[in-house]
């Protein structure tokens, strides 16, 4: 038999999903089987595959070792380096600048250095995560970026906060803007640009249309210029949808590509400037809640800003 207690951060969750989560050798036939059979108890009570699970809940399950994972005593995460950017941290959120050419997450290639994997290196080593103490929840990111794009990145440290702030995201309860360096002056110095977007997972690329098609997403993207420098514009840009790709594609559509990016952008230009990345950064976090946010009312309000934008010494630079 194994006894295991339900923490703050596996509470809420349904008994299922924690099973599977926190078991993967565990079959969900076999899973739901043995609730069925009351081998798995709640509180030494027969319980549901759909039993919300609350902190302080003791699970009994009668079942072979076989079936229990066992945690490994090396980590993955342990491999990346610790270094970080961080604009902000408390026991709940971390908010870093991610530097372009780092990976958020590892890839199909399985990179041992990524962000969320410096971030749990770096919380392992200061003593606020430990994987032995958590059935199934470990830090992870709130947000994500490309790889060859910098910018302000979001963490949470515990469930709590990784729920709130996915719905506040979802209800578009942040404002995100970035800076980026764009070819050629724009039309207008203020304006919302309209499109839609179809995304094409095998090429890694999205597509830009001006009319709907049944596989297409609205967008909207507003800019205001900020400078311009020769045949170049600095911009500031606010995603009023967040779609993949959404500011390199529709400033591309829009005959403007990002100075550097070699999947939308122009070859020629970008061997004329020397960028080794696209010339985008996500420079600005605003929090707006109009909904609760409970454990995390106290961010409401609050600005953050990545102070070393890479590119703009090499803007005022270009001819």
């Amino acid at each position: 038999m194994k006894t295991v207690t339900i923490g703050t951060n596996d509470a809420g969750q349904r008994l299922d999903k924690f099973l599977t989560k926190s078991y993967p050798n565990l079959p969900q036939s076999m899973m739901y089987k043995c609730i069925r059979k009351k081998d798995i108890k709640c509180n030494g009570k027969r319980c549901e595959i759909s039993t919300r699970l609350e902190e302080g809940d003791v699970l009994s399950m009668y079942l072979k070792e076989e079936f229990f994972q066992t945690q490994p005593k090396e980590y993955d995460f342990m491999k990346a380096p610790q270094t970080l950017a961080v604009l902000y941290e408390d026991e709940n959120i971390m908010i870093l600048d991610k530097k372009p050419g780092l990976i958020v997450h590892p890839d199909e290639h399985y990179e041992l250095d990524s962000l969320i994997a410096r971030i749990q290196h770096y919380l392992y080593r200061r003593g606020e995560y430990d994987p032995e103490a958590e059935n199934c929840f470990a830090p992870a990111l709130i947000n994500r970026i490309d790889r060859n794009t910098g910018g302000i990145v979001m963490a949470a440290k515990n469930a709590e906060t990784l729920r709130i702030m996915n719905q506040k995201v979802k209800a578009r309860e942040l404002e995100k803007l970035y800076l980026c360096v764009v070819c050629g002056r724009m039309e207008q110095k203020c304006a919302t640009l309209e499109a839609y977007l179809t995304k094409n997972e095998k090429q890694n690329r999205v597509y830009i249309s001006p009319k709907p098609t049944p596989e297409a997403k609205p967008i909207a993207t507003r800019y205001r210029v900020l400078a311009e420098k020769g045949s170049f514009s600095l911009l500031e840009v606010e995603l009023l949808t967040g779609r993949t790709h959404q500011i390199r594609a529709h400033l591309a559509f829009a005959g403007h590509p990002i100075a550097g990016d070699g999947k939308y952008g122009k070859n020629e230009v970008n061997k004329r400037t020397g960028f080794p990345y696209q010339a985008l950064y996500s420079y600005k976090l605003r929090f707006r809640f109009t909904t609760d946010a409970g454990i995390l009312e106290y961010l409401n309000g609050r600005e953050f800003e990545a102070k070393n934008v890479w590119f703009l010494k090499e803007f005022y630079d270009l001819k």
